[in-house]
């Protein structure tokens, strides 16, 4: 009985652990997409902030698109082309781990998430 009760926590433990690798976040770094905002013509790179947040300043060639609303974030990223790389920020990282997870679900192949954010960004360039 132990050891068939073993075996079904051991599968659940597997099953979890599975899923959770399949939705493995792409983090990049300021080298990273500094050379990308540098050498790709069409860069997608959305800054997931308020608009405020937007305003105060914002990274080169980016788009805002805010997640504060997830069902209006969902519709504005629809024009951009998921077959393409698309790089993600916010201040820190919180909201852009958010905004990357529901880009993954409305399948977009190439997600990758500044885990520096804004405020990297900013001290590392001015």
């Amino acid at each position: 009985m132990k050891k068939i009760c073993f075996l079904i926590a051991f599968s659940f433990f597997t099953l979890c652990f599975g899923q959770q690798s399949k939705i493995a976040l792409n983090q990049i770094g300021f080298a990273t997409l500094k050379n990308e905002i540098n050498t790709s013509s069409t860069i997608q790179l959305v800054d997931v902030r308020t608009q405020t947040e937007f305003s105060e300043g914002f990274i080169n060639r980016a788009i805002n698109i805010p997640i504060e609303n997830k069902e209006k974030f969902k519709q504005q990223v629809q024009h951009l082309n998921k077959n393409k790389p698309i790089y993600v920020y916010c201040h820190s990282g919180y909201r852009s781990k958010i905004a990357c997870s529901i880009l993954k679900d409305l399948n977009f192949k190439h997600i990758y998430n500044f885990s520096g954010g804004w405020k990297l960004w900013s001290q590392m360039t001015f």
